[in-house]
């Protein structure tokens, strides 16, 4: 065994089930995988490269991380520049090539090389906007015309040919415009907020119901989070990145910052986060040694995929409905500026869910007033 190697079986070993992390290590496509980086001259991220890519592989070099053995680096930038370069070949002519090379590296790439790490939305984002940026320049090339020559005319028509997704290319139209690629005057029809579905008042309330009400049923992690969602109306992005450092935990009090402001966590809302904190769970797998995330992910050493979460709590209720519908309702309680700082929001996002709520609510009187003069019961 290499050198290199020791401290991840002394890993296993250690693990409280120790016999699982030996199981695992005896299947078959483990085992091939660990005489070959056993050969290697070294390990490094560059020899892990030259294996074959799979899963077994990222999950290995994830442990081999989390013992330091190898460097941290940041995996979702490392993931776009390798994305990014396959990207490349699905443009359909050489100068589009060029652009969107450009606009990889002038635009996405600079914004992520700026930042301490890059975030999972910031990852997806950026993938969602260059696949939109191509797919509208492979589709000039269909029309006999380039990005210099494009029009209004083909921006309507290639907009109303294909999905809603294709108005992400406003991103892209508008880098296209400042650096003088494309003509300047173009606009894409933008997304109309304020259309998702809400969860309405009554559906938060029995899904919260559902939430505290379900001990033993639902595992202490899906409940914390949820409460999160529909109390607080937190996204599941920055609910995965939360840690142990981040929540304080006494006798009395559980307290969380959502925003710029502790956040109490009252009696019965605080019970999953007593469960979490007094059996956190570490020494389980050699893939969390340790770790001082709330929300343990499947791979070692990270928190829980967004997604992921998502999708376990999907099945008591739809995330992005329920935080819609929370924001929606806290802004009939308190100022914007308020709930802004405390939840951790932009004062924009929160001012355009305080606009539909009065909307709403005008709605409402209109009625009733028509309801009313026309002789109609009230209700």
């Amino acid at each position: 065994m290499a050198p290199e190697l020791l401290p991840l079986a002394m890993a296993l070993k250690s693990m409280k089930r120790a016999n699982s992390g030996m199981t695992w290590i005896r299947q078959k496509h483990v085992t091939a995988f660990l005489r070959n980086l056993a050969v290697a001259p070294e390990i490094t991220h560059e020899s892990f490269v030259e294996l074959p890519d799979s899963r077994t592989r990222e999950y290995i070099r994830g442990l081999l991380i989390e013992h330091g053995v190898l460097p941290r680096r940041d995996e979702l930038l490392t993931r776009y520049e390798d994305w990014s370069a396959q990207a490349l070949d699905r443009t359909s002519k050489p100068e589009n090539r060029e652009i969107i090379r450009r606009y990889i590296r002038w635009h996405h790439l600079r914004r992520m090389n700026q930042m301490d790490e890059v975030s999972r939305g910031t990852f997806l984002r950026a993938k969602q906007q260059v696949t939109v940026a191509i797919d509208l320049l492979n589709w000039l090339t269909g029309h006999g015309t380039s990005l210099a020559g494009l029009t209004q005319a083909h921006l309507d028509l290639w907009q109303a040919e294909g999905p809603t997704t294709r108005r992400i290319a406003e991103h892209f139209l508008k880098w296209a415009i400042k650096t003088n690629t494309a003509p300047a005057g173009l606009t894409i029809i933008p997304h109309r907020r304020g259309t998702s579905a809400k969860l309405d008042k009554t559906g938060q309330d029995e899904a919260l119901g559902r939430v505290l009400h379900s001990r033993g049923q639902i595992e202490a992690r899906d409940q914390a989070a949820a409460i999160l969602i529909l109390v607080f109306g937190q996204q599941a992005e920055r609910i995965a990145r939360l840690t142990w450092g981040d929540v304080t935990v006494t006798e009395e009090l559980i307290t969380i910052p959502l925003g710029t402001i502790q956040i109490t966590l009252p009696d019965p809302l605080d019970a999953p986060w007593r469960e979490l904190a007094a059996n956190p769970g570490h020494n389980l797998t050699a893939s969390h040694p340790n770790t001082n995330w709330v929300f343990r992910g499947t791979s070692p050493g990270r928190h829980i995929h967004p997604g992921h979460l998502t999708t376990r709590l999907s099945k008591l209720f739809s995330t992005r409905a329920a935080r819609l519908g929370t924001l929606h309702e806290l802004t009939k309680l308190a100022p914007v500026a308020i709930i802004a700082e405390t939840l951790g929001y932009s004062p924009t996002t929160i001012e355009r869910h305080a606009t539909h709520s009065a909307a709403a609510y005008t709605r409402y009187i209109a009625a009733v007033n028509e309801a009313v003069q026309n002789g109609s019961p009230r209700n």
